[in-house]
Protein backbone atom coordinates (compact mmCIF):
# COMPACT_ATOMS: atom_id res chain seq x y z
CA UNK A 1 0.00 0.00 0.00
CA UNK A 2 1.06 3.45 -0.80
CA UNK A 3 2.14 5.94 1.59
CA UNK A 4 -1.11 8.11 -0.23
CA UNK A 5 -2.99 5.48 0.32
CA UNK A 6 -2.29 4.86 3.85
CA UNK A 7 -2.33 9.02 4.26
CA UNK A 8 -6.18 8.10 2.97
CA UNK A 9 -7.09 5.17 5.36
CA UNK A 10 -5.67 7.39 8.34
CA UNK A 11 -7.29 10.66 7.40
CA UNK A 12 -10.91 8.80 6.68
CA UNK A 13 -10.59 6.92 10.18
CA UNK A 14 -9.91 9.88 12.06
CA UNK A 15 -12.56 11.94 10.43
CA UNK A 16 -15.47 9.28 10.97
CA UNK A 17 -13.68 9.27 14.84
CA UNK A 18 -14.10 12.84 14.93
CA UNK A 19 -17.71 12.94 13.65
CA UNK A 20 -18.67 9.90 15.70
CA UNK A 21 -18.19 12.25 19.30
CA UNK A 22 -19.80 15.44 17.45
CA UNK A 23 -22.90 13.48 18.53
CA UNK A 24 -22.01 13.29 22.71
CA UNK A 25 -21.19 16.91 22.49
CA UNK A 26 -24.53 18.03 21.59
CA UNK A 27 -25.60 17.22 24.70
CA UNK A 28 -22.72 19.57 26.10
CA UNK A 29 -23.40 22.52 23.53
CA UNK A 30 -27.31 22.10 24.53
CA UNK A 31 -25.79 22.92 28.63
CA UNK A 32 -25.85 26.45 27.57
CA UNK A 33 -26.87 26.71 24.08
CA UNK A 34 -30.21 26.32 22.49
CA UNK A 35 -30.86 24.15 19.02
CA UNK A 36 -31.02 27.30 16.89
CA UNK A 37 -28.10 28.47 18.17
CA UNK A 38 -25.98 25.47 18.02
CA UNK A 39 -26.49 25.55 14.35
CA UNK A 40 -25.56 29.40 13.78
CA UNK A 41 -22.86 29.06 15.69
CA UNK A 42 -21.39 26.12 13.88
CA UNK A 43 -22.08 27.22 10.60
CA UNK A 44 -20.42 30.89 11.67
CA UNK A 45 -17.13 29.24 13.03
CA UNK A 46 -17.41 26.48 10.07
CA UNK A 47 -17.46 28.80 7.31
CA UNK A 48 -13.97 30.84 8.38
CA UNK A 49 -12.49 27.00 7.91
CA UNK A 50 -13.76 26.46 4.90
CA UNK A 51 -13.11 29.54 2.96
CA UNK A 52 -10.00 29.80 4.43
CA UNK A 53 -8.79 26.76 3.48
CA UNK A 54 -10.51 26.99 -0.65
CA UNK A 55 -8.85 30.40 -0.41
CA UNK A 56 -5.56 28.78 0.21
CA UNK A 57 -5.47 26.06 -1.90
CA UNK A 58 -6.98 28.40 -4.79
CA UNK A 59 -9.84 26.00 -4.77
CA UNK A 60 -12.92 28.04 -4.61
CA UNK A 61 -14.68 28.83 -7.52
CA UNK A 62 -17.08 31.57 -8.24
CA UNK A 63 -20.77 30.15 -8.63
CA UNK A 64 -22.31 30.77 -11.98
CA UNK A 65 -26.15 32.82 -12.16
CA UNK A 66 -27.48 29.61 -13.59
CA UNK A 67 -26.51 27.68 -10.80
CA UNK A 68 -27.83 30.30 -7.76
CA UNK A 69 -31.83 28.38 -7.48
CA UNK A 70 -29.93 24.99 -7.34
CA UNK A 71 -27.32 25.96 -4.72
CA UNK A 72 -30.02 27.57 -2.57
CA UNK A 73 -32.50 25.30 -2.60
CA UNK A 74 -29.32 22.56 -2.03
CA UNK A 75 -28.46 24.61 1.18
CA UNK A 76 -32.82 24.39 1.85
CA UNK A 77 -32.07 21.06 2.18
CA UNK A 78 -28.39 21.01 4.00
CA UNK A 79 -27.58 22.77 6.80
CA UNK A 80 -30.75 24.19 7.08
CA UNK A 81 -33.42 21.51 7.45
CA UNK A 82 -30.46 19.09 7.90
CA UNK A 83 -29.63 20.66 11.00
CA UNK A 84 -33.31 21.82 11.99
CA UNK A 85 -33.97 17.94 12.44
CA UNK A 86 -30.14 16.42 13.53
CA UNK A 87 -29.56 19.54 16.28
CA UNK A 88 -33.04 19.72 17.82
CA UNK A 89 -33.49 15.74 17.71
CA UNK A 90 -30.48 15.97 19.64
CA UNK A 91 -32.26 16.95 22.59
CA UNK A 92 -34.32 14.29 23.07
CA UNK A 93 -32.39 10.98 22.02
CA UNK A 94 -29.26 9.52 23.02
CA UNK A 95 -26.18 10.17 20.95
CA UNK A 96 -25.75 6.66 19.89
CA UNK A 97 -30.09 6.39 19.02
CA UNK A 98 -28.98 9.83 16.81
CA UNK A 99 -25.44 8.64 15.39
CA UNK A 100 -27.85 5.34 14.41
CA UNK A 101 -30.16 6.51 12.84
CA UNK A 102 -28.28 9.17 10.85
CA UNK A 103 -25.88 6.35 9.73
CA UNK A 104 -28.87 4.84 7.45
CA UNK A 105 -28.24 7.91 4.69
CA UNK A 106 -26.52 5.83 2.89
CA UNK A 107 -29.03 3.22 2.61
CA UNK A 108 -31.83 5.39 1.48
CA UNK A 109 -29.96 7.30 -0.88
CA UNK A 110 -29.81 4.66 -3.71
CA UNK A 111 -33.67 4.13 -3.39
CA UNK A 112 -34.55 7.83 -3.72
CA UNK A 113 -32.05 7.82 -6.57
CA UNK A 114 -33.57 5.08 -8.36
CA UNK A 115 -37.23 6.59 -7.73
CA UNK A 116 -36.18 9.86 -9.03
CA UNK A 117 -33.66 9.08 -11.74
CA UNK A 118 -33.60 5.54 -12.47
CA UNK A 119 -30.59 4.66 -10.89
CA UNK A 120 -30.01 1.09 -10.93
CA UNK A 121 -30.59 -0.91 -7.57
CA UNK A 122 -28.91 -3.90 -6.30
CA UNK A 123 -30.35 -6.40 -4.60
CA UNK A 124 -27.84 -5.90 -2.03
CA UNK A 125 -29.11 -2.54 -1.88
CA UNK A 126 -32.49 -4.07 -0.64
CA UNK A 127 -31.09 -6.43 1.80
CA UNK A 128 -28.99 -3.98 3.31
CA UNK A 129 -31.76 -1.46 3.72
CA UNK A 130 -33.77 -4.07 5.24
CA UNK A 131 -31.34 -5.45 7.34
CA UNK A 132 -30.36 -1.94 9.03
CA UNK A 133 -33.76 -0.76 9.55
CA UNK A 134 -33.77 -4.32 11.88
CA UNK A 135 -31.06 -2.99 13.46
CA UNK A 136 -32.47 0.58 13.74
CA UNK A 137 -35.99 -0.77 15.40
CA UNK A 138 -33.53 -3.00 18.00
CA UNK A 139 -31.45 0.32 18.99
CA UNK A 140 -34.24 3.04 19.08
CA UNK A 141 -36.71 0.46 21.00
CA UNK A 142 -34.77 -0.71 23.93
CA UNK A 143 -35.84 0.08 27.03
CA UNK A 144 -33.06 0.20 30.14
CA UNK A 145 -32.55 2.29 33.07
CA UNK A 146 -33.10 6.06 32.33
CA UNK A 147 -33.83 5.30 28.92
CA UNK A 148 -36.67 5.35 26.38
CA UNK A 149 -36.53 6.40 23.05
CA UNK A 150 -38.49 10.03 21.95
CA UNK A 151 -40.76 9.45 19.16
CA UNK A 152 -40.28 13.26 18.15
CA UNK A 153 -36.58 12.57 18.93
CA UNK A 154 -36.62 10.06 16.67
CA UNK A 155 -39.23 11.88 13.58
CA UNK A 156 -36.78 14.97 13.70
CA UNK A 157 -33.81 12.69 12.88
CA UNK A 158 -35.16 11.12 10.03
CA UNK A 159 -36.01 14.48 8.91
CA UNK A 160 -32.15 15.66 9.02
CA UNK A 161 -31.79 11.56 7.08
CA UNK A 162 -34.76 12.87 4.42
CA UNK A 163 -32.89 16.38 4.70
CA UNK A 164 -29.60 14.52 3.53
CA UNK A 165 -31.07 12.17 1.01
CA UNK A 166 -32.75 15.40 -0.99
CA UNK A 167 -29.20 16.81 -0.51
CA UNK A 168 -27.77 13.91 -2.35
CA UNK A 169 -30.21 14.61 -5.19
CA UNK A 170 -29.60 18.31 -5.84
CA UNK A 171 -26.30 18.05 -5.47
CA UNK A 172 -25.86 15.94 -8.94
CA UNK A 173 -27.04 19.52 -10.66
CA UNK A 174 -23.58 21.17 -9.31
CA UNK A 175 -21.06 18.45 -9.19
CA UNK A 176 -19.89 18.73 -12.57
CA UNK A 177 -19.45 22.25 -12.25
CA UNK A 178 -17.83 22.60 -9.03
CA UNK A 179 -15.41 21.17 -6.84
CA UNK A 180 -16.86 19.53 -3.20
CA UNK A 181 -15.02 22.41 -0.81
CA UNK A 182 -16.66 25.42 -3.23
CA UNK A 183 -20.04 23.77 -2.77
CA UNK A 184 -19.91 22.91 1.18
CA UNK A 185 -18.62 26.57 2.05
CA UNK A 186 -20.92 27.94 -0.10
CA UNK A 187 -23.95 26.02 1.07
CA UNK A 188 -22.85 26.57 4.90
CA UNK A 189 -23.01 30.32 4.01
CA UNK A 190 -26.17 30.69 2.52
CA UNK A 191 -27.54 27.81 5.28
CA UNK A 192 -26.04 30.80 7.67
CA UNK A 193 -27.90 33.45 6.29
CA UNK A 194 -31.62 31.24 6.19
CA UNK A 195 -31.00 31.09 10.02
CA UNK A 196 -29.56 34.41 10.70
CA UNK A 197 -33.34 35.60 11.34
CA UNK A 198 -34.15 33.08 13.37
CA UNK A 199 -31.41 33.44 15.61
CA UNK A 200 -31.78 37.28 16.18
CA UNK A 201 -35.43 37.15 16.58
CA UNK A 202 -35.56 33.98 19.32
CA UNK A 203 -31.95 32.80 19.93
CA UNK A 204 -29.87 36.10 21.11
CA UNK A 205 -32.17 37.23 23.81
CA UNK A 206 -31.54 34.00 25.60
CA UNK A 207 -27.73 33.97 24.57
CA UNK A 208 -27.31 37.23 26.44
CA UNK A 209 -29.29 36.22 29.41
CA UNK A 210 -27.50 33.08 30.04
CA UNK A 211 -24.08 32.19 31.16
CA UNK A 212 -22.03 30.25 29.05
CA UNK A 213 -20.18 26.90 30.54
CA UNK A 214 -16.53 25.91 29.35
CA UNK A 215 -17.75 22.32 28.76
CA UNK A 216 -20.45 24.28 25.93
CA UNK A 217 -17.85 26.78 24.43
CA UNK A 218 -15.66 24.29 24.02
CA UNK A 219 -18.02 21.53 22.76
CA UNK A 220 -19.24 24.58 20.02
CA UNK A 221 -15.66 24.99 18.97
CA UNK A 222 -15.35 21.33 18.33
CA UNK A 223 -18.50 21.00 16.11
CA UNK A 224 -17.62 24.44 14.20
CA UNK A 225 -13.90 23.34 13.90
CA UNK A 226 -13.60 19.58 13.69
CA UNK A 227 -17.08 18.70 12.84
CA UNK A 228 -17.75 21.32 9.90
CA UNK A 229 -13.48 22.28 9.29
CA UNK A 230 -10.97 19.88 9.57
CA UNK A 231 -13.48 16.32 8.97
CA UNK A 232 -14.15 17.66 5.54
CA UNK A 233 -10.48 18.47 4.85
CA UNK A 234 -9.78 14.72 5.81
CA UNK A 235 -12.73 13.46 4.00
CA UNK A 236 -12.12 15.25 1.11
CA UNK A 237 -8.47 13.41 1.32
CA UNK A 238 -9.55 10.58 1.73
CA UNK A 239 -12.07 10.62 -1.57
CA UNK A 240 -9.45 11.95 -3.73
CA UNK A 241 -7.43 8.74 -2.87
CA UNK A 242 -10.10 5.81 -2.47
CA UNK A 243 -13.07 7.56 -4.23
CA UNK A 244 -16.44 8.25 -2.61
CA UNK A 245 -18.01 5.23 -2.42
CA UNK A 246 -15.25 3.23 -0.75
CA UNK A 247 -14.48 6.12 1.50
CA UNK A 248 -18.18 6.33 2.45
CA UNK A 249 -17.99 2.82 3.70
CA UNK A 250 -15.96 4.07 7.00
CA UNK A 251 -18.68 5.73 8.16
CA UNK A 252 -19.86 2.66 9.32
CA UNK A 253 -17.42 3.83 12.29
CA UNK A 254 -19.59 6.91 13.86
CA UNK A 255 -21.85 4.94 15.28
CA UNK A 256 -19.69 2.84 16.78
CA UNK A 257 -17.69 5.75 18.19
CA UNK A 258 -20.70 7.42 19.45
CA UNK A 259 -21.74 4.66 21.74
CA UNK A 260 -18.34 4.50 22.62
CA UNK A 261 -17.99 7.90 23.52
CA UNK A 262 -21.31 8.14 25.14
CA UNK A 263 -20.60 5.29 27.41
CA UNK A 264 -17.81 6.95 28.88
CA UNK A 265 -18.30 10.06 28.91
CA UNK A 266 -22.69 10.37 29.53
CA UNK A 267 -22.81 6.99 31.16
CA UNK A 268 -25.19 5.91 28.54
CA UNK A 269 -26.95 2.57 29.42
CA UNK A 270 -25.27 0.13 26.79
CA UNK A 271 -27.83 -3.50 26.88
CA UNK A 272 -27.02 -6.75 24.47
CA UNK A 273 -29.60 -5.45 22.39
CA UNK A 274 -28.74 -2.16 21.44
CA UNK A 275 -25.23 -3.33 21.03
CA UNK A 276 -26.62 -6.04 18.76
CA UNK A 277 -28.78 -3.37 16.83
CA UNK A 278 -25.93 -1.37 16.24
CA UNK A 279 -23.82 -4.14 14.88
CA UNK A 280 -27.21 -5.35 12.41
CA UNK A 281 -26.98 -1.72 11.51
CA UNK A 282 -23.08 -1.63 10.24
CA UNK A 283 -23.68 -5.33 8.62
CA UNK A 284 -26.61 -3.78 6.24
CA UNK A 285 -24.50 -0.74 5.77
CA UNK A 286 -21.57 -2.60 4.67
CA UNK A 287 -24.24 -4.76 2.01
CA UNK A 288 -25.10 -1.48 0.60
CA UNK A 289 -22.04 -0.17 0.17
CA UNK A 290 -20.23 -3.57 -1.39
CA UNK A 291 -23.02 -3.06 -3.69
CA UNK A 292 -22.17 0.61 -4.30
CA UNK A 293 -18.44 0.03 -5.06
CA UNK A 294 -19.66 -2.92 -7.79
CA UNK A 295 -21.44 -0.43 -9.71
CA UNK A 296 -18.90 2.25 -8.98
CA UNK A 297 -16.42 0.18 -10.79
CA UNK A 298 -18.95 -0.56 -13.77
CA UNK A 299 -19.10 3.40 -13.97
CA UNK A 300 -16.47 5.28 -16.12
CA UNK A 301 -16.22 7.87 -12.59
CA UNK A 302 -16.50 7.86 -9.05
CA UNK A 303 -18.84 11.01 -7.95
CA UNK A 304 -18.44 12.61 -5.28
CA UNK A 305 -21.26 12.09 -2.27
CA UNK A 306 -21.28 14.79 0.94
CA UNK A 307 -19.67 13.84 4.16
CA UNK A 308 -22.11 12.37 6.81
CA UNK A 309 -22.27 14.67 9.09
CA UNK A 310 -20.13 17.57 7.98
Amino acid sequence: MGSGRTGAYVSVILAMMFWGVTFVLYKYANESFRPTSIIFLRLFISIFFLFGFALLFNRLKKIRKEHLKWLLLLSLFEPFLYFLGEVNGMTRVTPTVGAVIISTIPLIVPFAAWFFFRERLTILNQIGLAVSFAGVLMVVLTRSEGFSADPAGILLMFLAVAAAVGYTLVVKKLIDHYNPITITAYQSLCGLLMFLPLFLLFELPHLREGSISTASLLSMLYLGVMGSGICFILFTVAIRELGAARANIFANLVPVVAAIVSFLLLKEPMPLLKVLGILVVIAGLFMTQIGEIRLRKAAAKDAFRHPPYA
